[in-house]
């Protein structure tokens, strides 16, 4: 398209020019000249609006920002959590959990058989859903909203099973026990209470003693405590409070 009044409206011709055609005859003023003037014009603008940014409302489901994996899951693990603990549950130190189990991966599934995001073995699982019929229904570790439940009533389980005068020491008995079983808590605590620790027992008299597992089993078993208390359950804090906020572990 030459016309200058098409380059004008594309910025594409000085005003001097766009006056001596005018003045010279070059652009028709019969009707059919103005017409196609406003047609020329309406072009021109639509090409500007077609080159415009795209605001927000236009941009592609594709193209907006997908949240975080533990953003996704949040409020479903905030609600279990306070309806497991009240108000002031400790949301960071589950949300730690969480990080620690399974990235927030709903679908992962470990080398020895734990599922799901929080990581339930098959059997754990079927317990869980037949100890709290009513709360969880029946066993679905691959979803998230029935895992992440049942993550929490299992830790207020393991709670009311052990005791310690401080609550940080307390939840990383509950953190040994979901990770390796309440029954080894148990005997690295006579262990412990045989070579003169005195109750109540903190975690520090339990920590370094091994009633019998594997080294690498006893390894693990303790990292997972340790990382998940001091390591991920700060990353968390904007989410709630810990249980070892402001304690040494």
């Amino acid at each position: 398209m030459n016309h200058p009044l098409m380059e004008r409206a594309l910025g594409r011709t000085p005003p001097e020019r766009l006056r001596s055609d005018f003045q010279a005859g070059s652009v028709p003023c019969s009707a059919g000249g103005i017409a196609s003037i406003v047609i020329l014009v309406g072009v021109a603008l639509l090409m500007l609006a077609q080159c415009q940014p795209a605001t927000a409302s236009t941009v592609s489901a594709q193209e907006r920002p997908t949240q975080s994996a533990p953003e996704r899951h949040r409020n479903t693990l905030v609600r279990a959590a306070r309806f497991g603990f009240g108000m002031d549950a400790p949301i960071a130190t589950l949300a730690a959990q969480v990080h620690q189990e399974s990235r927030w991966q709903p679908n992962a599934k470990s080398p020895v058989g734990a599922q799901g995001i929080a990581q339930f073995m098959p059997a754990t699982a079927d317990w869980m859903a037949e100890l709290y019929p009513n709360t969880l229904g029946p066993a679905q570790p691959f979803n998230p909203g029935w895992a992440l439940r049942a993550m929490v009533q299992y830790d207020k389980w393991l709670l009311a099973r052990v005791s310690s005068l401080c609550e940080c020491d307390q939840w990383a008995m509950v953190l040994a026990a979901y990770n390796g079983g309440l029954g080894w808590v148990y005997r690295d605590s006579d262990a412990a209470r045989a070579l003169g620790a005195r109750e109540p027992l903190a975690w520090r008299d339990i920590e370094h003693n091994n009633a019998g597992r594997s080294a690498a089993n006893f390894k693990e078993n303790r990292h997972y405590v340790r990382v998940v208390l001091t390591r991920f359950e700060p990353q968390y804090s904007g989410w709630g409070r810990g249980v070892c906020d402001g304690v040494t572990l």
